[in-house]
């Protein structure tokens, strides 16, 4: 399947690409453009972009010289950090502290992507670490932590693994379904309450961010939520899952 760009408004793209899994079954992946209130450009997320998504950012971003950064969000999510290093060499690359110790040829900036002081350079974006799991689990599978960047003014929500939505686009009522990352029991950290402590970020979640119309999320398809319905999905699936959780 071919990679496209969507214009979701107000300074955001979402890049949906290819990722195949044993090189055999393509679950998806993506990363978004960001134009800051300056004029430049972030990407949330590396992605080797191609022919006319390629073309198409070049064109947005004065042929990559106007990208100042690259936001990598998700730990486990390294494969096309040296291409987009290349194509935006003047860009200053951010990362957790698993991709400094996985791609060290990469110039990595000193402050890890999940600090507060990135997210103080960029107030056109939210930012929320996980509670409850592991951002960077000790057990290589299990990917479901993850830094969570949302747009307000396009209200756009860029979420790695941690949440996803069904891949067969199935619909409850008019609603789309959310569904949390098959992993995250596995996630939790060896605390008591890791499960209580995961449920009651993702709920405050839910009411922070209601305003979701957007859901960009990395192995799921682009859907969109109608006013309430991003809040009313998420609420449901914590509930759904916080008996299993709580009682890990």
């Amino acid at each position: 399947m071919a990679d496209k760009i969507y214009d979701l408004g107000a300074g955001f793209w979402n890049i949906r690409g290819s990722f195949r899994l044993g090189g055999v079954l393509d679950i998806g992946t993506q990363c978004s453009l960001v134009q800051l209130e300056s004029g430049k450009f972030i990407f949330l997320d590396s992605y080797k972009l191609t022919d006319d998504v390629r073309d198409k950012v070049m064109a947005l971003t004065n042929d990559g010289q106007d990208v100042e950064a690259v936001l990598n969000l998700h730990p486990f999510h390294t494969v096309h950090c040296v291409q987009m290093a290349k194509d935006f060499p003047q860009a200053e690359f951010y990362g957790s502290s698993r991709h400094h110790e996985q791609i060290p040829e990469i110039p990595w900036a000193d402050d890890l992507v999940e600090s507060d002081a990135v997210a103080k350079r960029y107030p056109e974006l939210e930012f929320s670490l996980s509670q409850g799991v592991y951002y960077i689990s000790p057990n290589e599978k299990i990917h479901a932590g993850s830094l969570l960047a949302y747009h307000p003014a396009s209200r756009s929500l860029h979420v790695d693994d941690t949440f996803m939505s069904p891949p067969a686009k199935l619909l409850e009522a008019v609603l789309p379904e959310l569904l949390l990352h098959p992993t995250t029991k596995q996630a939790l950290k060896d605390e008591p309450d890791a499960g209580k402590q995961y449920c009651n970020w993702a709920t405050e979640l839910a009411h922070q961010w209601r305003e979701t119309h957007n859901f960009c999320a990395a192995h799921s398809s682009l859907i969109k939520f109608e006013i309430g319905g991003f809040k009313k999905a998420l609420l449901k699936a914590i509930e759904k899952a916080r008996p299993k959780l709580e009682k890990a």
